[in-house]
């Protein structure tokens, strides 16, 4: 997709914000400012924006890297999603957020990397503290993982933005991109164990599993949501959180989650959902969730309520507006020691985080 300028900036306030995954980026909207999002970023499957994951928000405009450090914006607050972000926009002279989004355990399985994970740890934390950046976790368990508990701010959902779920295909829905080079993370071997002979329908960019294809769009996302009967997933608890944003969103739509144990899964066993170690008997649960679409249904109502209490779109917005009024309290009243001269942060190998 080539640039797409959806607005002129204003008087208001304006966030330069990279783009990571596009139902993330594109909650920031409820936080009343204008938005410039830099894609045109190299290692990300889609090039621009994908709208087949969310509509480009509203207030926003798509910009390249260049433009971005030539805009004569005075950006309220930069968002960067990881270290070479922050690298990136070394030389713009703004307050910027570092978002955690990944366990350090799961990115370095997920990179094949051989760094010892206290010096990964180390490396991010000079890092940061050269390029007076502040850093929020989107969950405790990630943020643990990195050594950053302070400031966590979950992602949020409107329950409303999803139509009445009405579960008439008994199918059981995961949503999942590049499902080959995540197994170990997916747990994706207990999925095939637990889930063999059940109907499953697999949504997500994976070019390399035949007939698995990306929703054509966020209604189409939603449609899919209201129409199934129940959602999966699974996550070793070394590597990945219990849940993601996707989960969630399944939740918010009354879908019922079946998955393994974890520590972090919202999934109330019996209640929102089942959970099992057990593949013989997760693969039970979701027999009696596709002959019974009325427990599947209450369980569901329970599922949304859950996403209501914990990730709530108006919690998110007062949680990150806090995070931005943070970083820009410590931007501007940071300091270069006596004598000492701010090192170059090209020369420091961090960590992506």
């Amino acid at each position: 997709m080539g640039l797409r300028r959806l607005l002129q900036p204003g008087d208001g306030r304006t966030l330069l914000v990279f783009n990571c995954h596009e139902p993330w980026v594109h909650q920031l909207s409820a936080l009343d400012c204008d938005l410039d999002i830099i894609v045109d970023l190299p290692g990300k499957y889609n090039r621009g924006w994908d709208e087949r994951m969310r509509p480009i928000p509203p207030r926003s405009r798509l910009i390249s890297l260049s433009q971005a450090m030539e805009s004569p914006t005075n950006y309220y607050c930069i968002i960067a999603h990881n270290t070479t972000d922050l690298l990136d926009v070394r030389c713009r002279p703004e307050p910027r957020v570092l978002v955690l989004h990944h366990t350090l355990e799961g990115r370095l399985q997920e990179e094949h990397s051989a760094i010892d994970p206290q010096k990964a740890k180390d490396l991010l934390r000079v890092y940061v503290e050269l390029v007076g950046a502040h850093v929020v976790a989107t969950s405790m368990f990630k943020g643990e993982s990195w050594g950053y508990t302070d400031d966590i701010v979950h992602f949020g959902i409107d329950v409303e933005d999803y139509p009445p779920h009405t579960g008439g295909r008994a199918r059981g829905l995961r949503i999942c991109n590049f499902i080959s080079s995540r197994r170990r993370i997916l747990m994706w071997d207990f999925h095939e164990q637990a889930f063999e002979g059940i109907p499953v329908t697999l949504v997500g960019h994976n070019p390399d599993l035949p007939g698995v294809e990306a929703a054509e769009n966020w209604s189409h996302l939603k449609s899919l949501l209201q129409t199934h009967r129940f959602y999966i997933h699974t996550a070793d608890p070394r590597f990945e959180a219990g849940h993601n944003m996707a989960t969630a969103e399944a939740m918010a739509a009354g879908l019922p989650v079946l998955g393994n144990c974890h520590p972090t899964s919202p999934v109330k066993h019996g209640i929102s959902g089942f959970l099992s170690d057990d593949p013989k008997e997760l693969r039970r649960y979701a027999q009696i969730l596709l002959e019974n679409e009325d427990l599947a249904k209450k369980m569901g109502q329970q599922a949304r309520q859950t996403v209501i209490e914990r990730f709530s779109l108006n919690r998110f917005k007062h949680g990150f507006l806090r995070s931005i009024e943070i970083a820009r309290r410590k931007w501007y009243t940071r300091k270069v020691g006596p004598g000492k001269t701010a090192a170059d942060p090209a020369r420091l190998v961090a960590p992506t985080a």
